[in-house]
């Protein structure tokens, strides 16, 4: 008996212990360990944590960001344990080793070498290995060049320009009829009809609407942990994923069957890239349009509708800044008539309400990259194959980048933003090419929306949720009815 309490004496205060120490210190043996050997002057590792094995500090990540409502604080604990360093820490997060960065000069540095730091998304096989997105060298720059002059070149904005306000004067009317609307749905829908449009000529229907929903189901799993396991978020986008590119691929063999046959083109994004040619003749591949197609949709679809329900939004809790709003519209809006591109350019207030929107909102929160080779940065080691998460939130919110981060403020915009700090579209090479389409549009919204409605948040006092995306909890409710 004696022998088997010394046993267990021994399990209970040696094992024991021991096990727990391994459980938590298992990350940082299996990431760190292989660079004790020269943890030394510029091979040391930047501070942090690796969290716990196999879901590092994705918990922690999710408890600021979905449980508390407190997404800053994931970075502010992390500068007040190892303090500001130069601005990045090592974590473990989507499955991966990864360094945060969370400084001006250390994205900067990331965007700007990009043959050090390519593009990496935990979510490609989402996005599509052969999108904008996940393509580099000269494919990328061939796309890129594409899609730059078929959306955000003048003659494409005087084109986008005519084509989305019908829907967003049709959509505001029958707000009036409904007297009280969920924006976030009514913005999302009228939103998702014009990319609907402008990208594959698809008209408002239930094919659309099945599109939508798909696309909520997709836009869920970009951001979230890589686990393809039924009942995930990711696992849902994976599906959704599958069923979007089934009524693409289904469109583009249609169009490839009758392309001979019908003189008139279609004149959308489809086309464009169908028709696309590179410097040898070659056209792009089957799979090559349709990860751009649904990766496009993603980009031009969320990022825009978000963003005007979030001036809608934030115009609401500021009636100064709508009483400016609507004095500098209404000195160019005319009786049943559209506002074109060269008016919109003139409404100054209006696109400094677009920066301080797009900024406040925080769309993307971070960008992923990650490390080609080992790197060395101001004295620190970023190991090879490392994830490299650029945490643009924390910019756009950092009390050192704007005085009084988050009050809602469009008169900040009379001085530019500090270098590097405001990085709303990223940055480099890698700049969102899409950034004119979407600031054309939001400011489109905002010129009827303050010309012709008032409107009142139902629940002002509504508590912000983080994932996938930044928005209040009841999807913007509001009472809406003529001026």
């Amino acid at each position: 008996m004696e022998i088997i309490q010394q046993w267990w004496l021994a399990v209970v205060f040696g094992v024991l212990p021991l096990l727990v120490w391994l459980f938590w210190s298992w990350n940082e043996l299996r990431f760190i360990t292989p660079h004790r050997a020269h943890h030394s002057g510029s091979n040391k590792l930047p501070p942090g944590s690796m969290g716990l094995p196999f879901v590092g500090e994705m918990l922690t990540f999710l408890w600021y960001f979905k449980i508390v409502g407190q997404p800053d604080e994931f970075i502010e604990s992390k500068r007040r344990r190892y303090g500001d360093g130069v601005g990045m820490y090592r974590t473990h997060l989507f499955g991966s080793p990864a360094i945060i960065g969370c400084s001006p000069a250390f994205n900067k540095f990331v965007f700007q070498s990009h043959d050090l730091f390519p593009l990496k998304w935990p979510s490609i096989e989402l996005l599509g290995h052969n999108s904008l997105v996940g393509v580099s060298g000269k494919p990328h720059t061939r796309l890129r060049t594409y899609v730059t002059n078929a959306i955000n070149k003048p003659d494409a904005l005087r084109k986008v320009c005519k084509m989305v306000q019908p829907q967003i004067v049709s959509s505001l009317r029958s707000w009036v009829d409904k007297g009280k609307v969920k924006a976030l749905v009514e913005v999302k829908k009228v939103t998702f009809e014009n990319i609907g449009n402008m990208f594959v000529s698809f008209k408002p229907g239930p094919k659309l609407d099945m599109l939508d929903k798909l696309f909520i189901g997709l836009v869920g799993g970009v951001r979230a942990q890589p686990s393809n396991i039924p009942g995930t978020a990711y696992y849902h986008a994976v599906q959704c994923r599958k069923k979007l590119t089934a009524v693409f691929r289904k469109e583009l063999e249609k169009r490839k069957l009758t392309s001979n046959l019908v003189s008139e083109e279609k004149n959308d994004l489809m086309e464009g890239l169908m028709n696309m040619r590179d410097e040898e003749g070659k056209i792009l591949g089957d799979e090559e349009v349709l990860d751009n197609i649904v990766s496009l949709v993603i980009a031009g679809y969320e990022s825009t509708s978000l963003a005007s329900t979030m001036a809608l939004y934030y115009i609401a809790k500021s009636p100064h800044v709508l009483e400016k709003l609507r004095e500098e519209n209404m000195a160019l809006a005319r009786k049943d008539e559209f506002i074109t591109s060269e008016k919109l350019a003139l409404l100054k207030y209006t696109n400094k309400v677009v920066d301080e929107t797009i900024r406040m909102a925080n769309i993307a929160p971070f960008i992923f990259r990650y490390a080609k080779d080992d790197v060395k940065y101001q004295g620190h080691k970023i190991p090879k194959d490392w994830r490299i998460i650029l945490w643009i939130r924390y910019l756009h919110t950092d009390p050192n980048n704007f005085n009084d981060p988050m009050n809602f403020n469009p008169d900040r915009w009379d001085v530019p933003a500090k270098p590097g700090t405001y990085q709303v579209f990223g940055g480099g090479p890698r700049i969102c090419p899409g950034n004119m389409l979407a600031k054309i549009q939001i400011a489109i919204f905002i010129h009827h929306l303050v010309t012709g409605y008032k409107w009142e948040l139902i629940n002002p006092d509504a508590k912000m949720m983080y994932l996938p995306h930044p928005k209040p909890v009841d999807g913007v409710e509001i009472s809406f009815s003529t001026i």
